[in-house]
C-alpha cells in the first residue's frame, strides 16, 4: 500500500509539472504559427515580409523579459516554495492569452493594438520565464535520485504537448475553415480556448503539495549573480543550442514551409503536428539514456549532430516534397530529443540548492530568450537580407557548436551524485 501511495504521489507530481508547461507552450506556438495573419492584422505594411518581421519582434519580445520573470518567479520558489510558484504563473499566463484573442485589430483601434499586444506578450514572458524551470526544479528534487532525468523530461513533455495542441488546433482550423475565415476570426480560436487547458493547470496544482524548500540564502537573486555566478554561466551556455534549435524546428518551420517553400498552410501544419508528435516519443528515451550512461555523453553526441547535422536538414525541408521535408523535421526531432534528454536533470543539478529556482530561471531564460525566442525573427532576417533560404541552418549549428563546447570543456558530470 505504501509503494502504491508513494506511485500515486509521483504521478501527481509530474502531472503538475507538467500541465503548466502545456499551457504555456501552446500559447507562444500559437502565435508562432499565426505569425503572418498576426502581422498583417497588427502590423500592417505595403511589405508582407516587413509585417512578418515585426509580428515575429512581438513574439520575441515576450521572450526578451523572461529572465525578468524567472527571477522574479524563482525567488518566490526559492523563499515561499516551488508549488506556490508553479500556481501563480499558469494564472499569470491565461489571462493574456485570452486577451490576444479578443484584442481588436489595427484596422479597428490603431496603433494601440500592436501596442497592447507587444504589452501582453510581455506578460506572458514573465510568466514563462518562471514555469518551465521551476517544474523542472520541481520534478527533480521530488524524484527517485537514479531518474531524475526522466521525471524531469516530462516538463519538457508538457512543452512539447502544448506546441503539438497548438499544431494540431491550426492543423483543425487551416483544414476546417477556408483563407478568409482563418484571417477574419478563426486565428483567435485557439487562444481564446487556452482559457481551458489553464483552468486545468491551476486546480491540478492547487492541490499538491510538497515541503518548502531549505535554503541557505536570504538573497537568492544577489547569490545568482555573486557567488554562484559561474554555474548560471554555464548552464546560460549550455541551452543556446536547444533554444535555437527548438525553435527553428518546431515554431518557425511552419512558417518558412508555407512562405519559402510555398507549401499550403494546412500541409506546413500537418508535417509540423506529426513531427512533434515524433519528439514526444523521443524526449523520454533521450531521458532514460541519460541517467543510464550520464549527461555528457549524451549532451556531446547531440552537440555534434546539431552542429555538423543542421545544414543538411535544412536542406531537406528546403523542398517542395511533403515526405523529404518530414525527413528534416524527423531529424532535428531525433536530435532535440537526445538533447534535452541530458540537459533537463543537467540544468538543475549544476545550480546550487539555494538558488535553484532563481538561478535556472535566469540562466535558462537568458539563453533562451536571447537566442530562442528572437530564432524566428533572425531567420527571416537572415533570409531577407542574405536571399539565401538555406541561412537558417548556420545559425542553428552555431547554437549547437555552443552547446557542444560546453558540454565538453565547462561542465562536470551529475548524473550520478546525489543532489544538494
Amino acid at each position: 500500500m505504501e509503494s502504491e501511495a508513494l506511485t500515486s504521489s509521483r504521478q501527481r507530481i509530474i502531472l503538475a509539472g507538467l500541465i503548466g508547461n502545456v499551457m504555456e507552450w501552446y500559447d507562444f506556438a500559437v502565435y508562432g504559427y499565426f505569425a503572418a495573419i498576426i502581422g498583417r492584422q497588427f502590423f500592417p505594411s505595403d511589405n508582407p515580409a516587413v509585417s512578418l518581421i515585426t509580428a515575429f519582434g512581438a513574439f520575441a519580445a515576450g521572450f526578451l523579459v523572461r529572465p525578468l520573470g524567472g527571477l522574479l518567479f524563482g525567488r518566490i520558489g526559492d523563499s515561499i516554495g516551488r508549488t506556490r510558484a508553479l500556481t501563480l504563473s499558469v494564472i499569470t499566463m491565461a489571462v493574456p492569452t485570452v486577451l490576444i484573442g479578443l484584442l481588436p485589430t489595427h484596422a479597428e483601434i490603431g496603433l494601440a493594438a500592436p501596442v497592447l499586444l507587444v504589452a501582453f506578450r510581455m506578460i506572458q514572458g514573465l510568466s514563462v520565464g518562471g514555469e518551465y524551470t521551476s517544474s523542472l526544479v520541481f520534478l527533480v528534487e521530488n524524484s527517485p535520485h537514479n531518474r531524475r532525468a526522466f521525471s524531469a523530461i516530462w516538463g519538457v513533455w508538457g512543452a512539447g504537448a502544448g506546441i503539438l495542441l497548438g499544431s494540431g488546433v491550426g492543423a483543425l482550423l487551416t483544414n476546417g475553415l477556408d483563407e478568409a475565415q482563418v484571417v477574419s476570426w478563426g486565428w483567435r480560436l485557439p487562444f481564446i480556448l487556452g482559457a481551458l487547458v489553464a483552468g486545468t493547470g491551476y486546480f491540478v496544482r492547487r492541490n499538491i503539495h510538497t515541503e518548502r524548500p531549505v535554503g541557505e540564502t536570504t538573497s537568492p537573486v544577489l547569490d545568482s549573480f555573486g557567488k554562484h555566478r559561474s554555474s548560471v554561466m554555464k548552464v546560460a551556455l549550455l541551452n543556446v543550442g536547444y533554444g535555437i534549435s527548438f525553435y527553428a524546428a518546431f515554431v518557425y518551420a511552419v512558417t518558412y514551409i508555407k512562405e519559402i517553400d510555398h507549401l499550403p498552410e494546412g500541409v506546413a501544419f500537418n508535417l509540423n503536428t506529426l513531427s512533434m508528435a515524433l519528439l514526444l516519443l523521443f524526449l523520454p528515451m533521450g531521458a532514460w539514456l541519460s541517467d543510464r550512461i550520464g549527461r555528457k555523453p549524451v549532451l556531446i553526441a547531440a552537440g555534434t549532430l546539431l552542429t555538423f547535422g543542421a545544414i543538411p536538414l535544412f536542406h531537406l525541408i528546403h523542398t517542395t516534397h511533403p515526405i523529404t521535408i518530414l525527413l528534416g523535421e524527423l531529424g532535428f526531432a531525433l536530435i532535440i530529443g537526445m538533447l534535452a534528454g541530458g540537459i533537463v536533470a543537467a540544468n538543475v543539478e549544476l545550480i546550487p540548492a539555494p538558488v535553484r529556482c532563481t538561478g535556472l530561471a535566469f540562466a535558462y531564460n537568458l539563453s533562451i530568450g536571447v537566442f530562442g525566442g528572437t530564432t524566428p525573427l533572425m531567420a527571416a532576417w537572415l533570409i531577407s537580407a542574405s536571399g539565401n533560404p538555406i541561412m537558417p541552418a548556420y545559425w542553428i549549428a552555431m547554437g549547437g557548436a555552443v552547446t557542444l563546447l560546453t558540454s565538453i570543456f565547462l561542465i562536470r558530470e551529475t548524473a550520478f551524485i546525489e543532489l544538494d
